[in-house]
């Protein structure tokens, strides 16, 4: 068993091997995530990678006119900061904490070092790279493809399995920021789940009473995502 802040409440980190943990552990930083605190704006420099362990990180993109659409999600699943090891120097969107917690944050230039020799490490963050494509590929088609409706609860769906608990601090104006759609509607969606006793909303908190009942309501493209991400995951 590990305690309440321990790397191995992240996926990645816990999936590394015991010489790769002795090397990259000492370097981690335990940082607090608090709720809107925005990590990386588009075109800024990768000084730094973080490892959620029970907070959620929204990767937003911004356009000219101020309004964002949201990319994908990163929790214990994986890490903030994949285009480091992709080539790339900066990132193209805002990350932005979407729910409160923690998490570890390392030098961008210590991953680096890791990822160049080509062992175990850089197989475990290029499967999650693929995973996190995919829930980036599939956002895009639920986007343009999906009602509301269904938009929210897949949204709800990868923010529960990115939590310690069945509990989400978030205000509807925030869910309508990361859909791309009007407040209106993530209202209008949110009252029928609250009405079918799926969820309940009350003060900025949401609660899923019956996930089953939220995955049958679903599209296809949570399946598809979670399909994949455990697919691809390391033990």
């Amino acid at each position: 068993m590990f305690g309440p802040h321990d790397p191995q409440h992240n996926q990645l980190l816990g999936a590394l091997s015991r010489a790769a943990r002795e090397r990259i552990y000492p370097k981690l930083r335990l940082v607090e995530m608090p709720l809107g605190k925005i990590l990386y704006e588009p075109g800024d420099a990768l000084h730094h990678v973080y490892f959620p362990t029970d907070c959620i990180v929204s990767f937003l993109y911004v356009l000219e006119d101020g309004s964002t659409a949201e990319i994908c999600v990163v929790g214990n699943d994986g890490m903030v900061g994949v285009s480091l090891f992709m080539g790339g120097e900066t990132i193209t969107s805002r990350a932005i904490v979407q729910s409160s917690g923690s998490a570890y944050r390392l030098k961008a230039t210590r991953l680096t070092q890791e990822f160049e020799l080509q062992g175990e490490t850089m197989h475990i963050l290029l499967l999650y790279t693929q995973a996190l494509i995919t829930q980036m590929a599939q956002t895009a088609v639920c986007n343009r493809h999906h009602t509301v409706d269904q938009q929210l609860c897949r949204w709800l769906l990868l923010s529960l399995d990115r939590l310690p608990n069945n509990k989400l601090a978030m205000t509807q104006e925030l869910i309508a920021n990361m859909l791309g759609v009007r407040r209106e509607g993530v209202t209008d969606a949110a009252g029928k789940l609250q009405k079918r006793g799926v969820i309940t909303y009350s003060r900025g908190i949401i609660t899923v009473l019956d996930r089953d009942r939220l995955e049958h309501l679903s599209c296809e493209c949570y399946a598809v995502v979670k399909k994949e991400a455990d697919r691809l995951r390391v033990n």
